[in-house]
C-alpha cells in the first residue's frame, strides 16, 4: 500500500525550474500512505513527474523503491496497491520467455515486467488485487492511468489549465501551482442527498474520480480522454442472471469455501506482521476463521467496544476470537473518544465524506497499526451475498405501497412529514419491522417526503438510500444534480430478482463511494493496508452464478456465508441482530457536539460562504435541536462538508 501522485505539462508549457520542489511537495503532502520511502522522477523534455510514497509490503529492500523503471528504459511506472497473484504471474512469465532477470521480488516489479511482456490491457486483465497505476511509456510519450475492479484504491485526475495532475487523493493536486480552488456545486448537492461523492466526480471542479475497472491513456495534450473499461462488473451480472449455477446445497458451500480460502492465503502473503478486524459478524468471523485455518499460529485480531451496550459488539468479537484461539485485542471506548477525533475527519478525508461509521473505522485502523501493517477486512460481504436488511425492507414496503391508489399515497406522505418521531414509530410494525428503531424516524420522515414521486421499486429505493430529497433547495445556484449511476435507474443493472438488481447497484455505487473510500481514507490515515478477501473478482463471479436461494433462505441473508462459517464458529456465537458501526448522531449534535455544530451553522459562517441557504440551513438546525425532527444524518453531511470548507479555504482561521 503506497499512495502516488504526478502530473504532465501540455504543449504550451514548460516544465519549470521548481519542478522537483513542487511534485516532492505533492508527494509529502501523503505521507501517511507510505511513511517508509519516497521517490520522485522528471523528465524534463517529455515534461512529466510522478512521485510516491511507499508503505513497505513485499520486498522490504530499495528493490522495490518507486517510481520503477523498467529493464529496457522504456516504461517508469508508480503504483498503489498490491497484487495477490504477482507470484504466478511472475511463474507465467518465466515459463514463456527465456533470460528473465528480477531485481527483488517485489510486485511492482512483476507488474512492471508483465506490461513490458504482456501489453497494457493484457496485464490488466490478469490481476488479482487492489490497486492504481500510473506508467510513463517514454516510446510513445503516453500516460496511463488504471483502477483496480471494484475501487479499492483511490485515484483521483483533471486538467488544470493545460497540466494533468494525478494522485491517490486530492492534497497532492491541490498544491500544485497549476490548481484553481473552484468548487463543484454539482458534487455538493451529491453529497447532501448521499452522504459521499460518487464516481466519477469530485468535490473540485474538472477533477474526477477515475472509474473503478476503468483506464485512461493521455497522449499529445489531450485534454478530454474517455475512461475505457477493461472488465465490466455489470456485464457478469447480467450475464450471470440468465445462467445459474444447477448445483447442491454442499457443493455449493464446499466451492465458495475453497475459494474465499484461496483468496485469504493470496491476501496473507506479507513481508510485514499481519492481522484481521474482527467485529464478531457473519464476514469478519468468517475471514477471521479461514485465516487461523491457515496459520501455523494465532493471527492477530482487533476489535473495538462502546462503554454504551447499544452500540457495544465487543463480547460477541472476543467470543468468536476466543473460540478461534486468536491474539485479540479490544479498545473500549467512550463518547469521548470518538468525539475527540471529529475535529480530525475533514483532514482525514480530503473530499467532504459523510458516513459516521468513518469514526470508529479509523480508531480500530488505528489500534490494528499498534501491533501489525496489514490487515484484513469482511468488506463485501453484505454487497455480494445479500446482507443488509434495507433490501428486503424495501421490498416488503414496496408490495404495501403499490397496492395504494396515489391519492391515499400522497396522503401517507403527508401524514410521515408532520407526525412527530414518537408518533412515527406507531407505524414501525408495518413498515419497518426488522430496523433498529432508533434510526426509524428520520427514515421515515425522509421516505415521507418523496412518497408522491415513488412510481416503482427502483425510485423507492433511490428514495430511500437518499438521505435529503432535493438538495438544489439548500445549494445556492445549483439547478439540478450532474449525471451519476445511482441517479439514472434507467442505467442501473437489468436482472430478473428486485433484490438482485439492488445489490449490484449498491455493489457498483455505494461500496465503491462510501464503504472502499471509508476503509482506504481510514486505514491510510494510519499508514494500515487494509485487504478486503470479498472481492477477489473469481469469488465473485462465483457469487453471483449462485441461484439467489444460497443468499436469501428461511429468513435469513447471506445463507451460504453462514454455512461456511459453521463449520468453524458454533452457530450461537454468530446468530443476532446486526448492529453495525453507527453512532449516535442525533443525540450528539443536541449534546457534546451542539457548540462544534453550531459554529459551523451559524449564520455568519453561512453568510460569508454564500453556498448555502441560511433559512433553510437554520430551520433544520432548529428541528432538530427542538426534537421535533431527527435530522442528523442529513446534517452530518452538511456539517461535514463545512469542516471540511473550513480546513481548506480557511474562513475564520487566525493568519
Amino acid at each position: 500500500m503506497c499512495g502516488l501522485t504526478g502530473f504532465l505539462k501540455g504543449a504550451s508549457f514548460s516544465m519549470r525550474e521548481d519542478s522537483l520542489v513542487i511534485l516532492k511537495t505533492m508527494t509529502d503532502s501523503i505521507v501517511h500512505r507510505g511513511p517508509d520511502s519516497e521517490g520522485h522522477w522528471i523528465d524534463k523534455d517529455n515534461e512529466i513527474a510522478l512521485g510516491h510514497r511507499r508503505l513497505s509490503i513485499l520486498d522490504l529492500s530499495d528493490a522495490g523503491h518507486q517510481p520503477m523503471q523498467s529493464d529496457d528504459n522504456r516504461y517508469v511506472i508508480t503504483f498503489n496497491g498490491e497484487i495477490y497473484n504477482h507470484l504466478e504471474i511472475r511463474s507465467e512469465i518465466e515459463s514463456k520467455f527465456s533470460g528473465i532477470y528480477w531485481n527483488g521480488h517485489s510486485d511492482t516489479e512483476t507488474l512492471l515486467k508483465s506490461i513490458e511482456v504482456f501489453g497494457w490491457e493484457g496485464t490488466l486483465t490478469k490481476l488479482i488485487g487492489m490497486f492504481a497505476i500510473a506508467l510513463w511509456d517514454k516510446k510513445k510519450s503516453a500516460l496511463y492511468l488504471a483502477r483496480d475492479r471494484f475501487g479499492e484504491k483511490p485515484l483521483y485526475y483533471g486538467w488544470q489549465g493545460d497540466t494533468l495532475l494525478f494522485g491517490s487523493e486530492l492534497k497532492p493536486l491541490t498544491l500544485h501551482p497549476a490548481f484553481e480552488k473552484k468548487l463543484n456545486k454539482g458534487a455538493i448537492g451529491l453529497l447532501l442527498k448521499h452522504g459521499y461523492i460518487p464516481t466519477p466526480h469530485s468535490i473540485w471542479d474538472n477533477i474526477f474520480k477515475l472509474p473503478a475497472a476503468h483506464y485512461l491513456i493521455i497522449t499529445g495534450g489531450d485534454t478530454s480522454p474517455k475512461p475505457i473499461c477493461y472488465w465490466s462488473f455489470k456485464d457478469l451480472v447480467e450475464k450471470s442472471d440468465s445462467n445459474k449455477l444447477d448445483i447442491g446445497d454442499d457443493s455449493a458451500v464446499e466451492n465458495l469455501e475453497n475459494l474465499l480460502t484461496e483468496s485469504i492465503k493470496r491476501q496473507m502473503i506479507s513481508d510485514v506482521p499481519l492481522g484481521a478486524l474482527l467485529s464478531g459478524g457473519v464476514d469478519s468471523s468468517l475471514v477471521a476463521a479461514l485465516m487461523q485455518d491457515i496459520s501455523d499460529i494465532p493471527i492477530k485480531t482487533f476489535s473495538i467496544g462502546f462503554e454504551d451496550p447499544k452500540f457495544d459488539e465487543s463480547k460477541h468479537a472476543e467470543a468468536v476470537a476466543d473460540h478461534l484461539g486468536t491474539d485479540h485485542t479490544t479498545l473500549i471506548m467512550g463518547p469521548g473518544d470518538l468525539l475527540d477525533l471529529v475535529p480530525e475527519i475533514a483532514k482525514i478525508y480530503d473530499e467532504p465524506f459523510a458516513d459516521s461509521s468513518q469514526l470508529p473505522t479509523t480508531i480500530v485502523s488505528r489500534l490494528a497499526k499498534q501491533h501489525v501493517t496489514v490487515a484484513l477486512s469482511g468488506d463485501a460481504g453484505d454487497e455480494t451475498f445479500g446482507g443488509y436488511s434495507r433490501y428486503y425492507l424495501i421490498q416488503k414496503l414496496w408490495k404495501n405501497l403499490d397496492k395504494l391508489p396515489h391519492p391515499l399515497r400522497n396522503k401517507l406522505s403527508t401524514l410521515l412529514t408532520t407526525i412527530t418521531p414518537e408518533q412515527s414509530n406507531l407505524l414501525l410494525g408495518w413498515l419497518f419491522s426488522r430496523v433498529k428503531q432508533a434510526a426509524l424516524p428520520d427514515k421515515l420522515y425522509k421516505l415521507g417526503e418523496r412518497l408522491e414521486n415513488v412510481d416503482s421499486f427502483e425510485s423507492l429505493y433511490l428514495a430511500y438510500v437518499s438521505e435529503i430529497n432535493n438538495p438544489t433547495k439548500l445549494v445556492k445556484g445549483l439547478d439540478s444534480l450532474p449525471q451519476y449511476l445511482l441517479g439514472s435507474i434507467n442505467e442501473w443493472p437489468e436482472l430478473n430478482n428486485p433484490i438482485e438488481k439492488l445489490m449490484a447497484l449498491d455493489t457498483l455505487t455505494y461500496l465503491t463511494d462510501d464503504i472502499l473510500v471509508k476503509v482506504d481514507r481510514a486505514a491510510m490515515s494510519a499508514s494500515l493496508e487494509l485487504r478486503a478477501p470479498f472481492l477477489d473478482h473469481n469469488l465473485v463471479k462465483y457469487a453471483w452464478q449462485l441461484p439467489f436461494e444460497f443468499k436469501y433462505r428461511d429468513g435469513q441473508t447471506k445463507w451460504i456465508l453462514r454455512q461456511v462459517l459453521y463449520k468453524h464458529v458454533p452457530k450461537e456465537l454468530i446468530e443476532r441482530p446486526k448492529q453495525g458501526f453507527g453512532v449516535p448522531l442525533n443525540d450528539w449534535l443536541r449534546g457534546p457536539l451542539k457548540d462544534w455544530a453550531e459554529d459551523l451553522l451559524s449564520v455568519q459562517f453561512l453568510e460569508e460562504q454564500n453556498i448555502f441557504h441560511t433559512d433553510e440551513i437554520r430551520n433544520m438546525w432548529r428541528h432538530h435541536l427542538s426534537g421535533t425532527r431527527h435530522y442528523g444524518a442529513r446534517l452530518w453531511s452538511i456539517l461535514m462538508f463545512q469542516a471540511w470548507y473550513k480546513e481548506n479555504f480557511e474562513l475564520n482561521k487566525t493568519p
